[in-house]
């Protein structure tokens, strides 16, 4: 099968790149990348790394003829990891539930939208998130990082338990060929993102404090946007200063090799 995109995001990395020039230490410009062909896919990270982007965006759902357990993204590893360039997999993007909804000459029952919201969404990244663990793609590309995007945190750690659970039990007679286990892997090469995750405070007592960045989503309707500082302490209030910190500026700081002077409020330059 033969697949063409119907359109290129090359117009929108153009207006990206122009945007984030203003202020490239404060704006850290993430490409959107074609992932039908790879060597479209290469020219396009090369052509946006050299103009300041950096991070890269595929598709959360890859098209059934190229899922991510493929070795067709395999150049696309390479050359994300070559440049640093951590990888995003965004929420509803690619061939998820929401693309059917959208195509839909009637609107869906309410009980559809709510199945989507919550069970299709998190079919897609956990479907995205295990066939980058179990087929070996962080094995073959050890500089590799990946970011969940929007998806929430707080389905992270028993879903990851559950991999390492599984692995072991099935160790002796259907092993899988990875080096590691599943948790090891999360906890070197993929970070996550939240905005409204009541869970996301009381999971980082214990777990997740390196690997978990708070975003606010401005500036979708959902966003908590004007109000984002209530809900950062509403949901992260109770976690020690240098762990809110981390979360809410520091991992993505070490993410994207990026560092910024903290400008404290009352200061002459605020």
């Amino acid at each position: 099968m033969i697949l063409r995109p119907t359109s290129s995001p090359a117009g929108h990395n153009d207006w990206l790149i122009d945007y984030c020039a203003v202020d490239p230490d404060a704006l850290l410009g993430v490409a959107m990348i074609p992932s039908y062909n790879a060597d479209v896919a290469i020219n396009e990270i090369e052509r946006c790394s050299n103009l300041g982007l950096r991070g890269v965006l595929l598709w959360q759902t890859p098209h059934p003829d190229l899922p991510f357990s493929s070795h067709h993204y395999d150049p696309v590893w390479e050359a994300a990891s070559a440049r640093s360039m951590p990888v995003s997999l965004h929420i509803l993007t690619g061939f998820d539930y929401s693309r059917a909804q959208m195509r839909a000459e009637a609107p869906p029952a309410p009980m559809e939208i709510i199945h989507g919201a919550v069970n299709g969404k998190l079919a897609s990244v956990t479907n995205a998130l295990f066939d980058l663990i179990f087929s070996g793609v962080f094995d073959r590309f050890a500089q590799l990082q990946v970011v969940l995007v929007e998806n929430e945190v707080g389905w992270l750690p028993f879903v990851i338990d559950q991999y390492d659970y599984y692995v072991n039990r099935f160790r002796g007679t259907w092993p899988i060929d990875i080096e590691q286990a599943p948790s090891c892997y999360f906890a070197e090469h993929v970070s996550a993102t939240f905005f409204r995750d009541p869970w996301a405070g009381r999971l980082m007592e214990w777990w997740g404090q390196s690997n978990l960045l708070w975003s606010n989503d401005y500036p979708h309707p959902n966003s908590t946007w004007p109000d984002s500082r209530q809900a950062v302490a509403r949901m992260l209030g109770g976690l020690p200063p240098d762990v809110i910190e981390r979360v809410i500026r520091g991992n993505a700081e070490r993410l994207y090799g990026t560092k910024r002077e903290v400008v404290q409020e009352g200061s002459p330059q605020t």
